[in-house]
């Protein structure tokens, strides 16, 4: 997905960067319906003009945000991988395995409640 490229590039760490790098690959090759985007200097993908899912780095994790609704649906899941969380994101420490099947259900979610949505955010 070359729409990531300058995002992923200032990743110094290429461990870091290629492991960001592979969350973007999966999304795109599971969803390809859904657009990569850069917006408020942050990737993120939506669906029909409306918000699925944005993600974020910091030194020691990324983050990812799903929108509140969607955090609240999967806080208990969030917690049983072991993923620290707010009120709009949770994060996957670098050295943390990616817990796919949540991510995909996150985004099954998001697409499936969202499907009418004419708005950016819900």
């Amino acid at each position: 997905m070359t729409v990531f490229d300058d995002f992923l590039l200032a990743i110094d760490n290429p461990t870091h960067r290629q492991k960001l790098h592979d969350v973007f690959d999966w999304i795109h090759e599971t969803y390809p319906k859904l657009v990569g985007e850069i917006k408020w200097n942050q990737p993120m993908f939506t669906h029909h003009g409306t918000f699925i899912i944005a993600f974020s780095v910091a030194k020691k994790h990324f983050s990812i945000a799903p929108e509140k609704a969607t955090m609240i649906a999967f806080k208990e899941r969030i917690d049983a991988s072991g993923y620290g969380q707010s009120m709009m994101l949770f994060r996957i420490k670098w050295t943390d395995e990616i817990d796919y099947p949540l991510l995909r259900d996150m985004i099954d979610t998001n697409i499936r409640e969202k499907a009418e949505t004419t708005s950016f955010w819900r």
